[in-house]
């Protein structure tokens, strides 16, 4: 049996209890139980989430737990010295530690994230990077494994986090039917993107989003600002002039912008090779679709690609090739 400590304390965020399901589900799965979680904090009791509503936890104490999730708060946690020092001589006492969210806060200021790959919720992921320069802070992430140290994204991606863990320790199938009794989509890898590209421009007008819809679902046309205008049902004029206001964006840069995250989708969910997805989310070659990708992500597709295809849905760094 393994025994899951889920660590809370004041105003935590009670949606990152979700994960929790995800190891219940796995036991109904099996129809035994593998899993045995606990809520814990540092003194036990009653423990007041951001909603206000408390929920029942134990005291941490010297516990020993196969796995110690840390769960997120809505903004970044404020703890005591003594749960720090909890933190920091977890690895001791669990064979792996993960944070949820801003949970990766804790494990930064305890030191276990110095060295590592780790990510967290965009909003504060620049903090993060700025408290604590030894981190390496990949805000676009849906979740990383480094080693022993598990990280997160917002607090629905503690959910993913979860079914990586039951997927390692259980098998892909077993993951699968839990994700498909939670009817959520079953292995959303670590290496996807926290952002969508049409969510970021967030046009404020019909028409300027009848163009962005167009565009996505016509990524192999040329796209040109009369084409799109067109779709708006705007002169170019108009269209170029109204896309930029609303959007803070020119036409041609949301272009990339959709072709990038279309091409890094089928990287992660297909086998194609590079230059058969160039050609199919509009790039005219590899090597243009290379430099919007250096742009986007500071790394080419191939580096990208390698990534996705390392274990653990390319979000896995071993202690040997770290300390290499």
């Amino acid at each position: 049996m393994q025994r899951i400590g889920f660590l809370v304390y004041p105003g935590f965020q009670i949606m990152s209890l979700a994960a929790a399901s995800v190891f219940e589900f796995a036991n109904l799965t099996l129809r035994r139980t593998n899993y045995e979680v606990h809520v814990v904090s540092e003194s036990g009791g009653p423990i007041a989430s951001s909603l206000g509503a408390p929920i029942q936890t134990e005291a941490i104490g010297r516990q020993r737990f196969d796995t110690l999730l840390i769960g997120g708060g809505v903004g970044v946690p404020a703890v005591s010295a003594s749960l720090l020092d909890i933190v920091r001589k977890s690895p001791r006492r669990s064979r792996r530690v993960a944070a949820i969210c801003t949970g990766a806060f804790l494990l930064a200021q305890a030191g276990l994230l110095d060295g590592r790959r780790a990510t967290t919720h965009w909003l504060v992921a620049q903090r993060l990077k700025q408290e604590h320069a030894a981190v390496t802070v990949e805000e676009d992430r849906i979740f990383i494994i480094d080693g022993d140290i598990w990280t997160s994204a917002g607090m629905s991606a503690g959910i993913d986090l979860a079914l990586a863990m039951v997927e390692k320790d259980l098998g892909s199938e077993v993951a699968r039917q839990v994700a498909q009794k939670l009817v959520i989509y079953h292995r959303r890898t670590g290496g996807q993107s926290q952002f969508s590209a049409l969510l970021e421009l967030e046009p404020k007008s019909d028409r300027i989003q009848n163009a962005l819809t167009y565009a996505k679902s016509h990524l192999r046309s040329t796209l040109s600002v009369e084409e799109l205008a067109a779709a708006a049902s705007l002169s170019p004029r108009q269209f170029s002039r109204a896309f930029t206001a609303e959007t803070g964006q020119s036409p041609a840069k949301a272009v990339e912008h959709l072709r990038v995250e279309a091409a890094r989708l089928m990287m992660e969910q297909t086998r194609h090779p590079i230059e058969v997805i160039a050609r199919e989310v509009g790039f005219a070659d590899r090597e243009r679709m290379r430099r919007a990708f250096v742009r986007a992500f500071g790394q080419p597709p191939q580096a990208m690609r390698r990534h996705a295809a390392e274990p653990d849905a390319g979000a896995t760094v071993d202690v040997a090739s770290r300390v290499a």
